[in-house]
């Protein structure tokens, strides 16, 4: 990735800030008053939490990431069940055209809130082994530590949350997804790590330290030790109704392996108990993480329309009902059960 492309973002965030601002309190009244809206209907369905309304709006988009994985540190999380992202964008204003800012989805759900089990469970996360320390103090620490978490078989899971704001949205590339060249979706995420002993609010990355992903569908050029991963562009197809157009991009693989991971914070249930467990979860999946050392791979379809036609969507006449079967006859052929009556 060169220089360049970062700066050019940066310049793009700085020069939109004040307009994004402004578009999330449109976002905030549109939302009031949502339960109210007329939904899509047909092809443009599946739009039915965009922003369309919101003045500046320029696309709706809806994806599905079915398959993937990420490799955070030590940990390594496949993606088997589906994560729905949806929501606006509107254009940056930057030099280039085809490069937007994600907006929220109207109900506020952008990403789904999909739980992903972690293999191994609790203790893929601690390890209490990995204490340091050697002697009778070391060694109670690492009794302590067994006494609380040795449940090995205890279960934990991971969801995907944004971790975008004003400062620092989600930028996508469309040119860019469209050719597999460069980044595609710059995309800030925290991880929610869940289970009963981890507490309500242990995370990896925040807001102010996100997890941000430069994404592609071409090749990453990531430093040692990684080796460079490809990823797939998929197979776009147009679909039309009422004279209005969604397109759907199926099988593509968005993917990135030059991103940091930050230390995990709030993890124990407690402000006195979080620090000593922070600091076992930072040491059993060896954060803080580099680049080069993490990995995310994302499989799914990916939808886009103009909110014009999402919006036109809402008077669609509704798909008329199926005619009814034909009456049942009693003569058959004297073979073929099916025959039609002659």
């Amino acid at each position: 990735m060169s220089t360049d492309h970062f700066g050019r973002i940066g310049g793009v965030r700085r020069r939109r800030m004040i307009a994004t601002a402004t578009l999330a309190v449109s976002l905030g009244s549109l939302m009031g008053a949502s339960s109210v809206l007329a939904a899509p209907r047909g092809i443009f369905s599946v739009y039915e939490q965009c922003p369309a309304s919101v003045p500046g709006v320029a696309l709706c988009q809806y994806a599905e990431i079915t398959s993937g994985e990420f490799a955070i540190g030590s940990m390594r999380v496949p993606i088997d069940r589906e994560i729905v992202l949806q929501g606006g964008a509107v254009h940056t204003g930057g030099e280039n055209p085809n490069e937007y800012f994600e907006v929220p989805a109207t109900n506020g759900a952008s990403i789904s809130k999909t739980e992903l089990e972690i293999p191994g469970g609790l203790s893929t996360l601690i390890d209490c082994d990995a204490i340091k320390g050697g002697g009778f103090p070391g060694e109670l620490r690492r009794g302590a530590c067994r006494a609380f978490f040795g449940h090995r078989r205890m279960g934990a899971s991971v969801i995907v949350e944004p971790a975008a704001s004003v400062s620092n949205p989600v930028i996508e590339d469309l040119a860019a997804l469209a050719l597999g060249e460069g980044v595609g979706v710059v995309f800030p995420i925290r991880l929610h790590l869940k289970n009963p002993l981890l507490g309500d609010a242990c995370y990896i990355g925040s807001e102010a330290s996100p997890i941000e992903l430069h994404l592609t569908d071409g090749t990453t050029d990531p430093p040692a030790p990684a080796v460079p991963i490809k990823g797939n562009a998929g197979k776009s197809r147009s679909e039309v109704e009422e004279g209005f157009e969604t397109v759907t991009t199926t099988d593509n693989t968005l993917v990135d392996n030059d991103f940091s991971v930050p230390v995990a914070e709030g993890c124990g249930g407690n402000p006195h108990f979080s620090s000593i467990v922070d600091e076992l979860l930072d040491q059993t999946l060896g954060l803080e993480s580099g680049p080069g050392r993490n990995t995310a791979i994302l499989t799914g379809t990916h939808r886009v329309a103009r909110p014009a036609g999402v919006l036109a969507s809402e008077q669609f006449p509704e798909n008329n009902p199926p005619p009814p079967p034909p009456p049942p006859h009693h003569r058959h052929h004297h073979q073929h059960r099916w025959w039609p009556a002659h």
